[in-house]
């Protein structure tokens, strides 16, 4: 199952599983652009996949997710999902704001909980959530998105040390910046320090599965973490954080 699956990270997700043999279930927005991706990696590897245009913020979308799958195992549920408005906080509409809480806060939560007891009775499976570098330091002019990654990562921390006796795993991805098609326009062309292919930190999480709860994919992105995290004083970790937003748009 993979969350947010139209393109980007999703999208790699959803190859990279295909390539493995792996049947998906993918969910995103917009079904224009999952059956493409659908057909494609159907001719390529043989694989099953069902679509599902479902806008994961909606109320009762988890409801609609979890009768699409109710007859199917559902072995790894990926949530990669997200809603990112950058600007002060001052000037972010609250129609935005609410619409943050709704795809990274609500819908992650519910979707961990759909998914988790089946996996705990059948004792095995995995959940990753992707949360960002964003959510270990206040990031400026992304404070509601940083906010909402650090409940993410906390949420899969916990569910980790929860569900690893009954043989699931939960990880959180706390990735830097990500060449996307979105990253790039926001970015203008500039790549951040850091800046992984998608490709690279699929790679990166499914090779991590078993060894949660927090993956931090790229060496630069490692240190970055551990110096902000631990050596830099407070101030001068968000004052890095509001360096690394400035320029995007």
């Amino acid at each position: 199952m993979v969350a947010g699956a139209s393109a980007g990270l999703g999208a790699a997700f959803a190859t990279a599983l295909a390539r493995r043999g792996i049947d998906l279930v993918l969910v995103a927005r917009q079904q224009a652009l999952l059956e493409p991706l659908a057909d494609r990696l159907r001719q390529l590897h043989g694989v099953e996949i069902r679509t599902l245009a479902l806008d994961l913020a909606e109320p009762g979308a988890l409801e609609t997710l979890a009768r699409a799958t109710a007859t199917l195992e559902v072995g790894l549920a990926i949530y990669n999902a997200a809603f990112a408005p950058l600007a002060p906080l001052v000037d972010t509409p609250i129609e935005a704001l609410a619409r943050v809480v709704d795809t990274n806060v609500r819908a992650p939560l519910l979707f961990a909980r759909t998914f988790a007891p089946a996996m705990t009775v059948r004792r095995r499976g995995a959940i990753v959530l992707m949360s960002s570098l964003a959510g270990l330091v206040g990031t400026p002019r992304l404070a509601a998105y940083g906010a909402s990654k650090a409940f993410a990562l906390t949420l899969a921390e916990a569910m980790w040390a929860e569900l690893k006796p009954h043989g699931v795993d939960v990880v959180a991805v706390c990735a830097g910046a990500i060449r996307t098609p979105g990253y790039d326009r926001a970015a203008a062309g500039r790549s951040a320090p850091g800046t992984m292919s998608a490709q690279a930190v699929v790679a990166r999480t499914l090779a991590a599965l078993g060894q949660g709860p927090r993956l931090v994919p790229g060496w630069i992105n490692r240190v970055a973490a551990w110096v902000l995290g631990r050596l830099a004083p407070r101030r001068l970790a968000i004052a890095v954080m509001a360096g690394s937003t400035r320029g995007l748009s």
